[in-house]
């Protein structure tokens, strides 16, 4: 389970949190310009932007979990299981595999108009990396400072979402919590007005009342709605210092602890956070293990 925000102060950030009970020794990677992406079915890339963001390097391939491109459009994907639904490759089709849609897409795309144009003939197929790497069910987090997408290719097909929120979880379907979110919008940062009923004053006893009913528990619905409402009553400084350490807490909100998810004989963790200044290509993270912000410049 993962969650992924695009936030807006002075500058623009893009980040996630990579929430499993295993690791790939992910590390920071720096695909340089016109490095060469070589997709299996698709069209070679050899003249392309240059992107960093967080992969597990595999056959001299980085297989990005998200990045960030030197125009500033970013993108990661995340689990999307029983949902998520891939297809051979098809001669009408832009055919791209799970694993080679964000360095496809980013080295090739300055913004996200031109995502959106790219992404209308594009058709993820169900080609393996290899027998270490069966293809992941997997949907994708699409932003820029001017807005953000969610792609998702189900049994009705390949659909680009419009994203107001700016907020990407996992299971179900984006257009559920979409719909979800009605059910939270009496939530307020505010002191809640009392509406009980005409008989009885009430007076809250606490601050932070107006946001009774928030969901505090980690299923992916639940953390999309505390994402959301999190990120949008954000109060930022507005400088990098700031805006970064903001980035942090926000996704701090929706972090998980060893030893509350249950997985086999395993227990699901935060692996690692990033938050990548898009506009300076400046990539922060820390892990579960070092809480310290390191940034990768």
């Amino acid at each position: 389970m993962c969650t992924a925000i695009s936030f807006s102060s002075v500058d623009h950030y893009f980040g996630r949190t990579l929430d499993l009970e295993y690791h790939y020794d992910e590390q920071v990677v720096v695909t340089p310009r016109n490095h060469g992406i070589l997709p299996r079915k698709g069209t070679p890339l050899y003249a392309h932007f240059a992107m960093i963001g967080t992969a597990t390097v595999a056959e001299d391939t980085p297989l990005y979990y998200d990045a960030t491109n030197e125009k500033g459009l970013s993108a990661a994907a995340l689990n999307f299981p029983d949902n998520a639904v891939y297809l051979p490759p098809s001669d009408e089709w832009e055919n791209v595999a799970s694993f080679e849609l964000i360095p496809w897409l980013l080295g090739q795309c300055a913004d996200l108009q031109q995502a959106r144009a790219r992404l209308a003939c594009l058709r993820v197929t169900d080609e393996p990396f290899s027998d270490r790497f069966p293809p992941t069910p997997l949907h994708w987090l699409i932003a820029d400072r001017t807005g953000a997408v969610v792609v998702e290719q189900t049994a009705r097909g390949l659909e680009v979402h419009d994203n107001p929120v700016g907020v990407l979880t996992n299971n179900p379907p984006f257009p559920y919590h979409m719909t979800n979110l009605i059910n939270y919008q009496n939530l307020t940062c505010e002191e809640p007005t009392d509406r009980f009923g005409a008989e009885v004053t009430l007076t809250a006893y606490s601050r932070g009342m107006g946001s009774v009913g928030l969901p505090g528990d980690v299923s992916s619905a639940s953390r999309f709605v505390r994402a959301a409402f999190v990120k949008s009553n954000s109060v930022c400084d507005g400088d990098e210092a700031a805006s970064v350490s903001q980035f942090f807490h926000i996704l701090g909100a929706v972090e998980q602890v060893r030893g509350c998810v249950r997985v086999g004989d395993a227990f699901e963790r935060t692996v690692y956070t990033s938050c990548c200044n898009t506009d300076k290509g400046i990539y922060y993270y820390t892990t579960y293990e070092n809480r310290q912000i390191t940034a990768v410049d």
